[in-house]
């Protein structure tokens, strides 16, 4: 299904938003990632940025983006776009969000970022997961609450994924027993309290912007309340970030003594979506940490 068919009603849906006038609206591709075409949406002084896939593939993603955002916005700590509308049409769904101009990175802006995303970790709740189930990426990623992290963190984190890749043939009986000793080493690499806090999910360097202000901005949410290494552990994955941003981090939430283990660790989960995903190139990755609990 092309965008000409879904187009019309993005069109009509503006019109009732803004109450413009017909004739007022330029739509322009830029492109499109994995799953979502892109679109970039001017009327008046307005911009906005624009997404849409699939309804029936992806079955309500961008809803559930939209509360991640909307969840994440509320707690006034880290810019993210504002969320103007979601909804489906034509088999497809849409997402309709604040246009944010990109701005070059002063020196200040990785202290910036760490400083805000150490204040979203302190955002906490009285259980592990969400109300509802979301998406990571376009793999569904179940939020079942839960009293203790490893509980957490095994039942709907790293269960549901081990499942999927060994009924893909991507791991083998070969892998259970580093599975077998991480799961028993779990309470002790995890020790000590920790309330769950609110986090982005899929921290990459591909999931963050630098305004006109140079200030950070969070997109591409997979928000739940987990522990603070599921976003650290997973910013030193595919580039890592700036080294204000953990030096800065570390002043306002400090560290615990072992929170290299405990990244690495949590990365086990984007690396099980990307092996799923994209097949055996993040298989070593993997195995590289099992092997440490065989």
């Amino acid at each position: 299904m092309e965008f000409t068919d879904v187009g019309p009603f993005i069109y009509h849906r503006l019109l009732q938003l803004y109450d413009l006038k017909a004739g007022t609206i330029k739509f322009g591709s830029i492109g499109g990632g994995c799953i979502n075409e892109t679109y970039k949406i001017t009327f008046n002084e307005h911009q906005l940025f624009c997404k849409v896939n699939s309804a029936t593939k992806f079955p309500h993603l961008f809803e559930k983006e939209s509360h991640g955002l909307s969840l994440i916005a509320r707690q006034n700590v880290i810019r993210v776009p504002e969320v103007i509308d979601s909804f489906e049409a034509a088999g497809k769904q849409v997402l309709l969000l604040e246009w944010i101009n990109e701005g070059e990175r002063s020196n200040g802006f990785w202290k910036r970022f760490g400083e805000q995303l150490a204040a979203l970790h302190q955002c906490t709740n009285d259980y592990f997961g969400l109300e509802e189930d979301n998406y990571m990426g376009s793999v569904e990623q179940r939020n079942v609450p839960t009293d203790k992290w490893t509980d957490f963190f095994v039942q709907q984190r790293l269960e549901p994924l081990l499942k999927q890749c060994a009924a893909q043939g991507l791991l083998s009986s070969a892998h259970l027993p580093g599975l077998e000793q991480l799961y028993k080493k779990l309470p002790s690499i995890f020790a000590g309290k920790q309330k769950p806090s609110l986090v982005h999910g899929d921290l990459w360097s591909g999931n963050f912007m630098c305004d006109e202000n140079s200030e950070p901005v969070l997109i591409d949410t997979a928000a739940y309340y987990g522990h603070p290494s599921v976003d650290l552990g997973m910013s030193t994955l595919f580039g890592g970030f700036g080294k204000g941003f953990y030096e800065a981090y570390n002043y306002n939430l400090p560290f615990p003594s072992n929170n290299k283990e405990q990244w690495e660790v949590c990365n086990l989960y984007p690396l099980l979506i990307h092996l799923i995903l994209f097949g055996r190139s993040y298989l070593s990755q993997i195995e590289a940490i099992l092997q440490r609990y065989c």
